[in-house]
């Protein structure tokens, strides 16, 4: 059974079950505590969810400004993992944010990680030369 996050009718990613609605469950906590929407819709039709890029996008911009502005390990940890997820989705809907020289090393050699877990058809282009 999969969980298929869905941009235009076409499968970005094809979660599987558990870790697609366990990534659902996480971005809508993430969105109370940042006060954005997520850009993620169920949809009963697929059994997982459609993907409004430019609310996405720009959810993701604010959990990596939560994640760089704060200077705590536990906050850091806490946010890295749906963050990660969250810029290989939006990079598997064609779009992306900037990442600062101070955390883009970290981030894209965990993209790349997860990327190839979640099928992530340019998952390579992640890490950096």
């Amino acid at each position: 059974m999969s969980y298929p996050y869905e941009l235009d009718n076409a499968t970005l990613w094809d979660a599987g079950y558990q870790s697609g609605r366990l990534y659902f469950t996480l971005a809508q906590g993430a969105a109370e505590h940042i006060e954005l929407p997520t850009g993620l819709a169920c949809n009963d039709r697929i059994g997982g969810c459609d993907v409004e890029l430019p609310t996405f996008r720009a959810f993701v911009e604010g959990l990596y400004d939560s994640y760089s502005r704060t200077n705590s390990a536990v906050l850091q940890g806490l946010w890295r993992g749906l963050l990660v997820t969250s810029l290989v989705l939006l990079d598997m809907a064609g779009s992306s944010i900037t990442l600062s020289a101070e955390h883009e090393e970290a981030l894209r050699n965990e993209m790349a990680s997860v990327g190839r877990s979640m099928g992530a058809p340019n998952w390579r282009q992640y890490r950096n030369p």
